[in-house]
């Protein structure tokens, strides 16, 4: 996918989405792409715009499909039938491709799947290659050491593209190619702005 159509993704949404990479989206043209972009800013949402725009935040900034999200919601109200949002964003946070991009071994959600895929990552001293698995707190997520010295993790571990969140933790001090998962995350450790809520009523709707 582009930066081109990053970009628009996220200016139709109103919000940076920092999974998608590159930031900026909104620094020329902070409003809806097309002919009426504008215009449109000034018109307000059906209550399933609302609905639809909130759980779109969510799918494209964690680089998901359709499905698999509607399995982690199946999955996350299993665990917590009354709050499930948080349940979902905690597992959300915990897939591996998310943990690599949040630790700043990668500057997107894409080029963290990449590592994971390319057999780069290793989780408890074991290369994973699958970057949906949930990881557990207490399990160890390092680069590779050939990893470790590629230009593309070195220049991303040193301008991360977000600050470390308070559920992870590098294992060692000064030292940015291992770190470790120390507790369970919740919507607070989301990086861009949500409503909880609208997802809920959403897939609600659906019956899923």
């Amino acid at each position: 996918m582009s930066n081109r159509t990053k970009f628009k993704m996220q200016r139709a949404l109103g919000i940076e989405l920092p999974g998608l990479g590159k930031p900026g989206a909104l620094e020329k043209r902070n409003y809806p792409p097309g002919q009426h972009g504008k215009a449109s800013v000034r018109r307000k949402l059906s209550e399933y715009g609302t609905q639809l725009k909130e759980k779109q935040k969510v799918l494209f900034h964690y680089g998901l499909r359709e499905e698999q999200l509607r399995r982690f919601v199946r999955d996350a109200r299993r665990i917590q039938p009354i709050n499930w949002v948080e349940s979902l964003i905690g597992l959300l946070e915990r897939r591996l491709d998310n943990v690599v991009f949040r630790l700043g071994f990668a500057r997107s959600m894409a080029s963290a799947r990449q590592l994971v895929s390319h057999g780069h990552v290793m989780v408890n001293g074991r290369i994973l290659t699958i970057g949906s698995a949930v990881l557990r707190v207490g399990d160890f997520v390092r680069l590779t050491e050939y990893a470790s010295s590629m230009q593309a993790t070195v220049d991303s571990r040193q301008n991360p593209r977000l600050p470390l969140p308070g559920y992870l933790q590098f294992a060692t001090e000064g030292v940015t190619d291992h770190g470790v998962v120390r507790m369970q995350p919740d919507s607070q450790h989301v990086p861009f702005a949500f409503d909880p809520r609208q997802i809920a009523e959403y897939y609600a709707q659906r019956g899923v």
